[in-house]
């Protein structure tokens, strides 16, 4: 069962909450118990908190023509490597080495938050976050999401939102 709480940097929080909590920006926080015989982080995030799969959202980091991106889509659908190269200009995509997504962004696979990355990356949201008044993503480890508007995601991470999942 997930636990609802709000969660202030002197609590402890992750890069992400402290990122939000500076910005004034309104969330909150989903914790659940993170089973690591799970297959699919981001389905067990829905489960677990009684979530439509719709509104919960994982971070996937790719590389586009070299440059390391973030995609942000739905845990319900996969990523569509094409339209992420389109929707910031590129022209190739591939997932990026996990290893390297953990070093660049200051997370391990899993638990990797489109927020309070050690390094600022490129950031693609996909267009069906605008359906919902909130969307959950991982709020910097695993166990632990953030719940917050996709207009205050897109803004905090000067992501681009194009259609970049597929069902």
């Amino acid at each position: 069962m997930a636990k609802k709480s709000k969660k202030s940097p002197a609590q402890g929080g992750t890069p992400a909450t402290v990122a939000l909590t500076s910005a004034g920006v309104p969330y909150t926080i989903h914790a659940y118990d993170h089973d690591p015989a799970h297959p699919s982080y981001g389905e067990e995030a829905a489960e677990a908190m009684g979530v439509s799969p719709d509104r919960v959202f994982k971070t996937l980091v790719a590389d586009v023509d070299g440059a390391l991106t973030v995609a942000v889509v739905p845990v319900a659908g996969s990523l569509d490597l094409k339209a992420l190269a389109s929707a910031v200009g590129g022209k190739r995509a591939a997932m990026a080495d996990p290893a390297l997504a953990e070093r660049t962004t200051g997370y391990v696979r899993g638990g990797i938050s489109p927020l309070g990355q050690r390094k600022r990356l490129p950031t693609v949201l996909d267009a069906s976050a605008s359906a919902h008044a909130t969307i959950c993503v991982s709020a910097g480890r695993r166990g632990l999401e953030v719940e917050l508007s996709p207009e205050d995601l897109a803004k905090l991470t000067d992501a681009v939102v194009a259609p970049i999942g597929r069902a």
